[in-house]
């Protein structure tokens, strides 16, 4: 641990699929897994009609235009949320770089989103964790506005 350090030295918005009201899968684009450690998705579901469902999921390529796109394995999912759960809910997602299919050179991630059945409102955030080799404020993307 690193007590003197902030946490945004230590984790880096890589991707965001911003609030929208879906009944269909969303995804972020293609991030290169090679600068971080571990990731954190974190899935933000708000209002969900009477019959909505949610899922989400760590997917890999080999390129940034998803080149080979298939799910993490073991899966790296959450379990798939139901209106009747109740609306205003989070979930955090963990993925290490190690998960990676690196044998068959994927090093390239997304978020997938799946809001089905019925329209939800959908929100979720990738985040790079531990950085190889920079702050993490290095690889933020661009709509970051302030690091304070």
């Amino acid at each position: 641990m690193t007590p003197n350090a902030k946490p945004s030295e230590h984790l880096s918005v890589l991707a965001t699929i911003d609030p929208v009201s879906s009944s269909a899968s969303q995804n972020t684009g293609w991030v290169n897994a090679a600068n971080f450690f571990a990731f954190l998705a974190i899935i933000d579901v708000g209002v969900m009609t009477a019959t909505g469902t949610v899922d989400a999921k760590f997917q890999q390529a080999t390129d940034n235009s998803g080149t080979g796109v298939k799910d993490i394995s073991p899966v790296k999912a959450i379990t798939q949320l139901l209106a009747a759960g109740g609306n205003n809910r989070q979930v955090l997602l963990n993925m290490k770089a190690a998960d990676l299919d690196v044998e068959n050179k994927f090093s390239w991630i997304r978020l997938n989103v799946n809001a089905a059945t019925a329209a939800s409102l959908v929100q979720a955030t990738l985040l790079g964790c531990y950085p190889r080799y920079e702050d993490g404020a290095a690889f933020n993307q661009a709509g970051v506005a302030q690091v304070v």
